[in-house]
């Protein structure tokens, strides 16, 4: 079996760990296994393609901005790729994130429904299902369960400065994906499944069904937080734990984590992880720590924390939290999106939106029954639902079942 993954990253973020796990996994067992990308921190693993450059990047990302148009640019090194598909042949094309600014879509998808190339398409957010969006608030804009048109999000993933063009791009999605002979859309939760069945882009489509992401179960898991603590610098402190990519988005809420912060009492800490915009002001009771690309340092923080709290609202999957149960770290979350589905019972509490009353009283249950009281249930969760290796064969078993069609 010949398989080509297509991600604007690889082994970088949550979709590059996750496409690079699976490239691995599928070699490992003996499949032929491609992926081509546009950035990477890893260039030299086996039977990888690099999409354009960045100066590719740069003016499709200009004329998107201008044009309202993502993902119509790139044309010669979307012709590369092609010639490069050609010569590897591959039985089935797995597509995850294409709105990067990087690969021409309307090109990528003719040539998948001329060959009756098999297609998976995971959807890490809602971009394939949309004119542009990736992501939606619930009850916030439901146009694209019709025909998007007049978006109220212009601003929403890949900025918009003038046009809306979301109406010709949500019609050439739908015309071009329901083209693709064997098509099958993944969503990374049951909600995120559930939401895309109520679109007409992927009514077309052969199945729409989930499969969980997967955590690295032999690297998640659980230390001694106490010892962490103490290397960390917050010896004797409750640990109230926040990781996002960057914490300048609408949507991870850092708002909440400051006015949580002023109803804490001076023996607990908010740390948080990931890129802090200058603009935002915190807290002494909060501690930011920046970015991180090592897993080993993202493992200690989920260990060293007495709970891991997520305020966002719109969420896929939410993979931060399941990385944290793994460590046995229980998570408190909002009861939006695919959050309540991550957190099992006894694997911590779901707070009504925006109710950060439920929000502290959560936190300090949790401190009142200690860690200890949640990490057994955390950790078994998280191997029941979140295993790589059961998850991969899932993909695996999907890829046989598309070939079979064919």
């Amino acid at each position: 079996m010949r398989v080509l993954q297509i991600n604007a990253v690889y082994n970088l973020s949550s979709t590059g760990r996750t496409t690079t796990e699976l490239h691995k996994a599928l070699l490992e067992k003996g499949h032929e296994s491609y992926v081509a990308y546009s950035k990477t921190n890893k260039p030299d693993d086996e039977n990888l393609y690099k999409i354009g450059s960045l100066l590719d990047c740069k003016i499709h990302a200009l004329l998107s901005r201008i044009t309202g148009k993502q993902g119509y640019y790139s044309h010669i090194p979307t012709l590369k790729l092609l010639k490069y598909m050609d010569k590897i042949k591959p039985d089935i094309v797995h597509l995850r994130n294409l709105h990067g600014n990087y690969i021409n879509i309307p090109m990528l998808l003719k040539y998948l429904a001329k060959n009756r190339i098999s297609t998976v398409i995971t959807l890490h957010d809602f971009f394939f299902i949309t004119g542009k969006c990736v992501h939606f608030f619930s009850g916030e804009c439901n146009k694209w369960q019709s025909h998007c048109e007049k978006c109220p999000n212009l601003d929403n993933g890949n900025i918009t400065w003038v046009f809306d063009r979301t109406s010709e791009m949500f019609r050439d999605k739908k015309e071009l994906l329901s083209a693709i002979p064997h098509l099958t859309f993944v969503g990374v939760s049951k909600w995120t499944a559930d939401e895309a069945k109520k679109s007409p882009i992927a009514a077309s489509s052969d199945e729409v069904m989930y499969i969980y992401n997967w955590i690295d179960l032999s690297r998640f898991t659980q230390k001694d937080s106490d010892l962490i603590k103490k290397e960390k610098g917050f010896e004797n402190k409750f640990v109230i734990l926040g990781v996002a990519s960057g914490w300048g988005e609408k949507r991870k809420k850092v708002d909440d984590f400051i006015e949580l912060a002023e109803r804490l009492p001076d023996d607990s800490r908010i740390v948080l992880v990931g890129n802090m915009p200058e603009k935002i002001k915190l807290p002494e009771n909060v501690v930011s720590v920046g970015a991180t690309n090592s897993v080993d340092e993202l493992i200690d923080y989920y260990n060293m924390a007495d709970v891991f709290l997520t305020v966002s609202l719109a969420e896929t999957f939410g993979k931060v939290s399941a990385e944290a149960l793994a460590c046995g770290t229980p998570v408190v979350c909002y009861n939006s999106t695919a959050n309540p589905e991550i957190v099992g019972e006894k694997c911590g509490y779901v707070v009504e939106e925006n109710d950060l009353d439920g929000v502290m009283s959560a936190v300090n249950e949790i401190k009142s029954n200690g860690k200890a009281y949640y990490s057994e249930h955390c950790i078994a969760y998280a191997h029941e639902n979140f295993d790589k290796d059961k998850n991969i064969e899932k993909y695996i078993e999907l890829y046989k079942k598309l070939m079979e069609k064919k």
